[in-house]
């Protein structure tokens, strides 16, 4: 019994630690975050974020790690029909989440975040999703992980406008605009 009472107060410790540090990275670079400051905003001293974290660095690696679990959790519960639905569903899932949690995402997307973050979600859809589709068709597989890669990148700097517009136009409407462009370019909008 007092297990559980333990893991609800680590738990709650935790929450309060990543909102804390999230609403600083809101305000300035990670690398302008000190210790101290997470400690005073999560009114926790400074023992208790070094029993669960190493530096603000290693916390926003947490952050990113928990994201990119939760993504692919949220990815492998979507039920996919088809092979050919599956980019514009797979699109339209990852904008949902984004927008569900916009808040996080528009600081691990954005300027404050990490670009390593970025790699990794690119890493995941397009190595689970993306790329070995392509592998029967006339493209190599390397040719396929390049044009993946400029595809996802131009991707990534949409969602990221998107996001700090405040996310106005609806997450299909999105998906449509992002698959359209990679597959027919601008010519399509001429």
């Amino acid at each position: 019994m007092k297990e559980k009472k333990t893991d609800r107060r680590v738990k709650y410790t935790k929450m309060v630690i990543k909102q804390s540090f999230i609403k600083l990275l809101k305000q300035k670079p990670i690398s302008a975050i000190s210790i101290k400051e997470i400690c005073e905003d999560a009114d926790i001293n400074r023992a208790t974020f070094y029993a669960h974290y190493k530096n603000q660095y290693g916390l926003l690696n947490c952050i990113e790690n928990e994201t990119i679990d939760d993504i692919k959790e949220y990815l492998n519960s979507c039920n996919f029909k088809s092979k050919n639905d599956i980019p514009t569903i797979i699109i339209e899932r990852i904008l949902e989440y984004i927008k569900k949690n916009s808040e996080l995402f528009d600081i691990l997307l954005n300027s404050n975040g990490d670009t390593h973050f970025q790699q990794e979600v690119i890493e995941i859809i397009g190595k689970q999703y993306f790329i070995p589709s392509r592998e029967n068709n006339l493209l190599k597989r390397e040719e396929a992980e390049y044009i993946f890669h400029f595809l996802a990148s131009g991707s990534i700097c949409t969602i990221q406008k998107w996001l700090k517009e405040g996310m106005k136009k609806p997450t299909n409407e999105m998906a449509g605009f992002i698959l359209t462009i990679s597959i027919n370019g601008i010519k399509f909008f001429d």
